[in-house]
């Protein structure tokens, strides 16, 4: 059966959606969408892209208990905020289920699938029995060959797996991959309450969604002969599959929130930038020599299966803070300050888009995520900052007095605000009071940023401007005890 009505739906001929690469992510909405789903999603899109094909997204919703509508959205803007486009969708498999009881029911009529009269209770006992007799505790096909239909009881549909043979499958990443069919199941299909199963839902939609690759995790290989067998059934076309390893920590256990922040959106709140993020799930299994850092153009025309290894990617955090340091300081600053915007107002302050500008180039190199940045820029904003406790007792002391009031009082005087002139100004004051540079220096660092480490004191300076300035010294001189 092909899947005429798709190609009308999307508009291609027959000929040329044969020959296009098509692959899919289709996320299940029960959750955030975590880093493992962003990488799978950014490998579809890539390997979509790098072959000039398309790339679906699919929501796979049929599990009405645990869905939300705003892990959908969630899935949505993640994927719009990392970079992802889709060409077609997205799709939701609630939408669907008239066509995957149609072809539930022709399985039933061509003999590949039958009705299973079994109950819950009966199915938990057949399972207790099987464990006991150290057997797998697969259902025993009890129904499988029995004819007749009992109207009042209800019933599931169940896929009659072949009972001998094998599912032999030329994986993309990790090569050939064989099943015994004795090893399957028959799965049910389609639920008493008449809703589908995973593995027959998705089988039917990669078919007339026209999917040729399918880049998935390797905990689904389990599931991949029991869907060829099923798309042979149905007289589909099998797909290509690649099963990619999956994200380990750096203690070689599958990643976890103790391993860091797992929701793909959690990464944006914390300042991460897109592209960093892109850059480095690409390169969590997937290498191009020794090459680290790829624009999103660059993984495009490099990205291929090929490179893709067979173990674990291990997630390194402090990997992750490199890149998003390097593209802090290497993307437009422009860029870089319409993105901090949201952080420094989160704040509580509003930035003028120039002096923006001056703060995030004296930081650079100094945050290695807009948060941070936005923390560290807090004192450029505001009438009153915060002093540290130690910076205090350990600067705005009785002995700094007098130098903070000669800054003042000199300052006032200056004509121009230009490092050459504030410069010569503390050197002065150094040597008059026959103090070391950092003993002039430190006070007035403290009283300007309500810190000890701070961008260079006369850039802090030049960005505060004037009058802060001097309302800032005023008022770490009225706070010395």
């Amino acid at each position: 059966m092909k899947p005429e009505f798709f190609f009308i739906l999307q508009g291609h001929s027959e000929r040329q959606y044969a020959k296009m690469i098509r692959t899919r992510f289709a996320p299940s909405p029960t959750g955030q969408l975590h880093i493992g789903g962003a990488r799978t999603a950014l490998f579809n899109w890539l390997f979509a892209k790098h072959h000039k094909g398309s790339f679906v997204l699919r929501i796979e919703d049929t599990d009405r208990e645990r869905s939300r509508d705003e892990y959908t959205r969630g899935i949505l803007d993640g994927l719009a905020w990392l970079g992802i486009a889709h060409d077609e969708g997205p799709f939701f498999q609630s939408t669907r289920t008239e066509l995957y009881t149609e072809h539930a029911l022709r399985l039933l009529r061509e003999g590949h699938a039958y009705k299973c009269y079994c109950s819950v209770e009966e199915l938990e006992e057949k399972k207790k029995r099987a464990l006991k007799e150290g057997q797998k505790p697969s259902y025993d096909r009890t129904c499988r060959d029995k004819t007749g239909e009992q109207p009042d009881k209800p019933y599931v549909i169940r896929f009659k797996t072949p009972l001998s043979g094998t599912v032999a499958f030329h994986d993309l990443v990790r090569g050939e991959i064989s099943f015994q069919c004795d090893e399957l199941d028959d799965l049910i299909i389609l639920r008493t309450d008449r809703t589908p199963t995973y593995n027959f839902t998705v089988v039917v939609d990669d078919a007339l969604m026209g999917i040729t690759h399918i880049i998935r995790g390797d905990d689904h290989i389990n599931n991949t002969p029991r869907q060829i067998v099923m798309y042979e059934a149905l007289k589909f076309t099998v797909p290509r599959f690649g099963h990619v390893p999956l994200i380990h920590g750096k203690d070689r256990a599958r990643l976890s929130k103790r391993h860091g922040a797992t929701s793909l959106l959690e990464y944006s709140d914390d300042g991460f930038l897109p592209e960093a993020l892109m850059n480095y799930l690409a390169r969590l299994g997937w290498a191009h020599g020794d090459d680290e850092i790829f624009s999103k153009e660059e993984l495009i025309e490099k990205f291929d299966l090929p490179n893709v290894g067979k173990s674990p990617a291990i997630f390194d955090m402090d990997k992750l803070l490199w890149l998003n340091d390097h593209y802090i300081k290497s993307l437009p600053v422009e860029l870089i300050a319409e993105r901090l915007t949201p952080f420094i107002a989160a704040l509580g302050h509003t930035a003028d888009p120039v002096k923006l500008i001056q703060i995030i180039r004296n930081l650079q190199g100094r945050a290695k995520t807009l948060k941070e940045m936005a923390q560290m820029a807090r004192f450029f904003f505001g009438e009153e900052i915060e002093y540290e406790s130690a910076a205090k007792a350990k600067f705005l002391t009785p002995a700094a007095r007098p130098i903070l009031e000669r800054f003042l009082n000199d300052f006032r005087e200056l004509p121009s605000l230009d490092e050459a002139s504030q410069r010569l100004l503390v050197e002065t004051i150094t040597k008059d009071y026959g103090k070391k540079l950092v003993d002039v220096i430190q006070p007035i660092r403290v009283a300007l940023s309500g810190k000890v480490a701070s961008p260079g004191i006369f850039e802090v300076i030049d960005i505060l401007g004037k009058d802060v300035v001097e309302r800032r010294i005023e008022r770490a001189i009225a706070s010395i005890a």
